[in-house]
């Protein structure tokens, strides 16, 4: 039996424990982009003489995924297709019994309230590692792309996690939605020309869910599934649970192992779509990061990018005096954003047919549901710094010099950044071509 434990509100952003017989770790860190938010590592304050403070102009910007959601509406169709193939035979395994009685009452697209609890626990959280940074006069500067479930993560971030978490007394708000129709540095939504990762998680699936298709088949006579109906089920095991916070049934049907092929799935998904594997990935970043780079060096936007340069040029709606930002986005693009930063480089491309060894590019320690990425701006001595966390993980940034604390020199940090610094290098023009 799995066994599933979900903690207080303090905690409530990720399922603890939802673990395999066969498996040393929790299952729902198996299932790539639809793993429930989890912090990497333990959160580590900044190195002993640096700090976060108001003494000179450090600041704070966090990006935010999404909390975690139902099934989008293109993807219910075929997680549907799959399980009336499976209800309409008439015997089965014992296994697959629970299916007699088993009524798919999944919304689409939407938060389910794990993912409102996970905003809301980001926003206490923040609230409660920088509240020193915060005043009457300078609330949190929050922004969202404009899909209906990144913008109520961002209302949830604001109005109950660090509202509440101050006691009422600091009340950010929405102040800016970039629509997902116009130039949006939150979105994956501005390169036409960029193609898909269908060929190499097609060729992974072939690969892991023959014997999964097989099993399932011989389990369920005249079910007649394919490869692509395992996919669809194996999906079913992290929506079902992530909506019922009870663990589902379906995650019962396949191995520890199995889910690792999943996850995997998920790794070449993004890795492919927006990421290095992708020619036309990193530069749907850029936008971003020369946004970031405006904020950590308080001078205008420079970009010819994904950036609405009338919104970034107003100190209405994108203010550089801020301490605090947060914007809100989905896994497509933060993946697009780190790839354009420089982080989750791997030294090989990763292998559609097989797992690789290297796990530098693992999607459910990325972009989980809720997954964040801070940038500290911190001042040390007389010397102001860069620190880059992703879920919590302390980032190497070796591309501008750091050393084990993951500290960049603000200056290196930002000469690093050369390829969004000249608007993706030509690339960008291609993603119109």
């Amino acid at each position: 039996m799995l066994v599933l434990t979900i903690s207080s509100l303090a905690l409530a952003s990720f399922i603890l424990f939802v673990r395999a017989p066969d498996s040393p770790g929790p299952l729902s860190q198996s299932w790539a982009q639809y793993s429930p938010y989890f912090p990497v590592n333990p959160y580590k304050p900044p190195p002993h003489g640096c700090a976060v403070t108001q003494l000179a102009d450090p600041n704070i910007t966090q990006l935010q995924r999404h909390g975690a959601r139902f099934p989008t509406a293109l993807a219910s169709v075929p997680i549907r297709a799959a399980l009336s193939k499976l209800q309409s035979v008439p015997t089965v395994d014992s296994n697959l019994a629970f299916l007699a009685n088993f009524t798919y009452d999944l919304g689409t697209d939407d938060l389910v309230p794990l993912g409102t609890r996970q905003s809301q626990e980001s926003g206490s959280t923040q609230y409660e590692r920088y509240s020193h940074l915060v005043s009457s006069d300078n609330l949190p500067f929050v922004r969202a792309s404009s899909s209906e479930r990144v913008v109520q993560s961002a209302i949830d971030w604001n109005t109950v996690g660090f509202s509440d978490a101050s006691k009422r007394r600091f009340m950010p708000t929405l102040s800016v939605i970039l629509s997902e129709a116009a130039n949006d540095t939150l979105n994956d939504s501005m390169c036409p020309s960029a193609s898909s990762s269908d060929a190499q998680t097609a060729q992974w699936l072939s690969i892991y869910a023959a014997p999964i298709t097989f099993r399932l088949n011989s389990q369920a006579p005249g079910a007649e599934l394919d490869e692509t109906d395992i996919f669809n089920l194996l999906s079913l095991c992290p929506f079902h649970t992530v909506a019922t916070e009870e663990l589902s049934p379906f995650c019962d049907l396949f191995t520890a192992e199995e889910f690792a092929a999943f996850d995997y799935s998920g790794d070449l998904n993004k890795y492919y779509g927006t990421g290095y594997g992708q020619p036309l990935g990193r530069v749907q970043g850029v936008g971003y990061v020369n946004e970031l780079l405006a904020r950590l060096t308080r001078t205008s936007v420079r970009d010819h990018t994904q950036t609405n340069r009338t919104l970034d040029s107003s100190p209405d709606t994108f203010p550089l005096n801020r301490t605090i930002y947060a914007d809100f986005s989905h896994d497509n693009q933060m993946i697009a954003i780190y790839a354009a930063l420089g982080l989750f480089n791997i030294p090989e491309p990763l292998n559609p047919t097989g797992s690789n060894e290297d796990d530098g590019w693992k999607v459910s320690r990325m972009t989980p549901f809720s997954a964040r990425m801070v940038v500290e701006k911190l001042e040390c001595g007389s010397e102001e710094f860069v620190r880059i966390l992703a879920n919590d993980a302390v980032q190497p940034l070796t591309f501008c010099g750091a050393g084990g604390d993951g500290m960049c020199r603000l200056s290196e940090f930002v000469e690093s950044q050369a390829y969004a610094r000249n608007d993706g290098m030509g690339d960008f023009e291609k993603c119109s071509a």
